[in-house]
């Protein structure tokens, strides 16, 4: 498990560090899971190095989203201010990003299918 955790850690660093260094607009976690996605799809990383990591990690998440729920409490009265623009801006994100999702899926459905034959 601390190899898990070491290589999850390290490409969460490392995606800090380019999406920096290369002023991307994206933050570095998301570097750091491209990376991750780009290791296991070479092969240089082997799943189960970091499965047992990242189960441990997906079983306690609600726990890791306690610090955000917190910082909404603190900023409540700012986003009774603001309420519609941000529910506005929710609704339309999630559905974006629903919708992203069904087309890359449908993407790769299609793709896979392709491959097979």
């Amino acid at each position: 498990m601390v190899r898990g955790f070491t290589i999850l850690f390290t490409l969460q660093w490392l995606g800090e560090l380019l999406s920096q260094w290369l002023d991307l607009p994206l933050p570095g976690s998301v570097v750091g899971m491209a990376l991750m996605l780009l290791g296991l799809r070479t092969g240089l990383i082997k799943l189960k190095w970091v499965s047992s990591s990242a189960k441990l990690l997906l079983d306690n998440m609600a726990m890791l989203f306690v610090p955000a729920g917190v910082g909404v409490m603190i900023y409540f009265d700012l986003i009774a201010q603001y309420w519609l623009p941000l529910s506005v801006a929710t609704v339309i994100s999630t559905l974006a990003v629903m919708a992203t999702t069904g087309w890359s899926a449908k993407l790769l459905t299609r793709a896979e299918v392709k491959h097979e034959q």
